[in-house]
């Protein structure tokens, strides 16, 4: 298996059930993949995801690769309220966790008569496209031919002249949502995963549905710690892990894999080669191999943004009463938008605040405080340091700086008096994403619509023998999704062609 990320993890544990021995090569000093933590003077900040959402997923991992269920394993925390949303104008809703009614409420009371309406007539078509998606792009392997998947299903409410439908979450929100408040609620749900809500299919209504219905959930010790859980019950299982090692390509013989190469030149064999490297950085480093990128699975390569992080260490306790998670809106979406399609940082980012009330996070008495935008990720997947800041920010090498400097006080609004609380942060950047996953990219869960553009790869690669896991692959990132993916993987390969998905 090449990387351990979460998705190869999952897959890694039940292959090992299911009787296979199993050996992970890593090419960094540890496991998770872009579940990371970022720790300092008895500070830790999770610099991946911060939240969980749909835990069905990992509750069912555990519970098919050991007797002992995920709330043994990770104590799992549901966030409520669910989050906090400031918008540009200056007025702010709590929507309360896992209830509609709640929401229709919240929003009615802080918007206005009529808002929580026209949210809740939104969610139910977002249901629709939810139910008419999720078994084809959560439960079963993606088939060879993927058109169907090129319509929308979202029904979205036609308009205009022409009567023509919605094609963009921005049109759903300008057409359905009629407030502009509301419009840039439903938005920041589509850039939290990386997506431009100028350009994303109206479909990615579903990010919203999904989270409102099935929750936000926090694991106590930081996201990181399901990550420990997960690389814990490998171990228990008897996968091996062999960190700090690179797989530098998969031996091919008769047309099928028989193995891998490693960096030392050493080469160990394997009846299947499970991947969750990331999809585009297999093929640019030709750790498979192939004439062109003509000839390279599909793999969101739509998705062109990356996230910057700034992890604020506070003075001083947290309030009792704040939000675990603020997403302070940007008072230009148009700008955001234009920002991202153009390569460049825009002048104030919406920014996600998370203040988790977690003492095994901090030392006692301060506070340690995230805040996260999506921002362009460059021109290519060969991103050092430096050359990041070069592509967004014309050479400026203090555009990084500048950029976290607005981020944090677009945060004030989330932590008042932050600036005058901070004792030091940490900026991370693509180019750390680039260094511990191998693309400065992170990839989104998969979406109908959109031509088919954010397809991920297919868990059987193009190679007989080799499997893609991960969140580069079906059905896409996000720790659910890449969770779900390393289950397709193992029924794959125990059930072979036969298998249908997971039930």
């Amino acid at each position: 298996m090449i990387g351990a990320g979460m998705g190869a993890m999952a897959a890694a544990a039940r292959l090992a059930v299911a009787g296979h021995r199993v050996t992970v090569f890593e090419r960094t000093d540890t496991y998770g993949g872009g579940v990371r933590r970022f720790e300092r003077a008895g500070f830790a900040f999770d610099t991946g995801p911060g939240l969980l959402h749909l835990p069905a997923v990992w509750r069912d991992f555990f519970v098919k690769t050991g007797k002992e269920p995920l709330e043994k394993c990770v104590e799992l925390v549901q966030v409520d309220p669910a989050s906090r949303h400031v918008f540009a104008d200056g007025t702010a809703v709590t929507l309360p966790n896992a209830s509609r009614a709640g929401v229709v409420a919240a929003l009615d009371g802080a918007l206005g008569t009529g808002a929580g309406e026209r949210w809740g007539e939104f969610l139910g078509r977002a249901r629709d496209a939810w139910d008419r998606s999720r078994r084809p792009l959560l439960e079963e392997p993606l088939p060879p031919e993927t058109s169907r998947f090129a319509r929308d299903p979202y029904p979205a409410l036609k308009g205009g002249l022409l009567r023509r439908p919605a094609r963009t979450l921005a049109e759903v929100g300008r057409r359905e949502l009629r407030d502009p408040r509301l419009a840039a609620l439903l938005e920041s749900h589509a850039l939290a995963y990386g997506f431009d809500p100028a350009t994303a299919p109206a479909s990615a209504a579903v990010l919203p549905y999904m989270e409102q219905t099935f929750g936000s959930w926090y694991v106590r010790g930081g996201m990181r710690a399901l990550a420990d859980a997960v690389h814990e019950r490998c171990l228990a299982r008897g996968v091996e892990f062999v960190l700090g090692t690179e797989v530098t390509e998969i031996r091919i013989e008769d047309g099928r894999a028989v193995g891998v190469e490693l960096a030392d030149g050493s080469t160990a064999e394997a009846d299947h080669v499970v991947t969750g490297a990331p999809v585009p950085a297999l093929y640019r480093d030709r750790v498979l191999p192939w004439a062109s990128p003509d000839e390279w699975p599909h793999h969101q390569s739509a998705v062109r943004t990356g996230r910057v992080t700034v992890c604020l260490a506070l003075r001083g306790a947290r309030a009792a009463d704040a939000a675990h998670r603020t997403v302070v809106h940007s008072p230009d979406r148009a700008g955001e938008s234009a920002a991202l399609s153009a390569g460049r940082l825009c002048d104030r980012p919406t920014v996600v605040v998370l203040r988790p009330d977690d003492e095994r996070l901090r030392p006692g008495g301060h506070e340690a405080v995230t805040v996260t935008a999506t921002v362009p990720a460059g021109t290519g997947d060969r991103m050092s340091d430096p050359s990041w800041g070069e592509h967004v920010t014309d050479g400026d090498a203090t555009g990084v700086e500048a950029f976290a400097d607005r981020m944090t006080a677009a945060a004030e609004a989330a932590v008042p008096g932050l600036r005058e609380r901070l004792l030091w942060r940490e900026v991370r950047t693509p180019a750390d994403t680039f260094r511990e996953t191998g693309t400065p990219r992170v990839p989104g869960p998969a979406l109908a619509g959109a031509g088919g553009a954010l397809l991920p790869a297919a868990n059987v690669s193009p190679v007989p023998g080799v499997y893609f896991a991960g969140g580069w692959s079906h059905p896409g990132g996000g720790l659910a999704h890449s969770g779900m993916s390393g289950a397709l993987v193992t029924g794959l390969i125990v059930e072979g062609a036969d298998f249908r998905g997971s039930q």
